[in-house]
């Protein structure tokens, strides 16, 4: 029996995994990153597996979050980086929390989804 190469069964599990590994639109990555922009100017704090971090530590680790993810291929929208990186901790599986003044503590999915609800009502959509 003579062997064949890959074949197009081959290119197209090839086609298919480069695909999976596309970035996200450059509109996505605007947003993620004003999103994390937004949260290292708060001044709020950000709860991760129970200890208090200030806005940049936060911001440094959504960054941290964020770059292991798109290596990955693994957002393909804000939202998807809110659910992903932003919501909580990938070890401990532990929500994370973020507290600003006087505020009442929210969870991270929440305040962010508000900054990007914010974001998104002063943005005019790009074309």
């Amino acid at each position: 029996m003579k062997r064949r190469g890959p074949g197009l069964l081959g290119l197209m599990l090839v086609l298919a995994a480069g695909a999976a590994f596309a970035a996200p639109p450059e509109s996505v990555v605007r947003e993620m990153d004003a999103l994390v922009e937004a949260l290292a100017t708060s001044g709020c704090e950000f709860q991760r597996n129970g200890r208090w971090h200030d806005a940049d530590e936060a911001a440094d680790h959504l960054r941290r979050k964020q770059a292991w993810l798109l290596k990955r291929g693994l957002i393909d929208s804000t939202e998807q980086f809110i659910a992903r990186a932003g919501t909580e901790s990938s070890i401990s599986g532990r929500p994370y929390r973020v507290r600003c003044g006087d505020h009442a503590e929210v969870t991270s999915s929440e305040w962010l989804n508000e900054a990007l609800d914010a974001l998104r009502a002063r943005t005019p959509p790009s074309r």
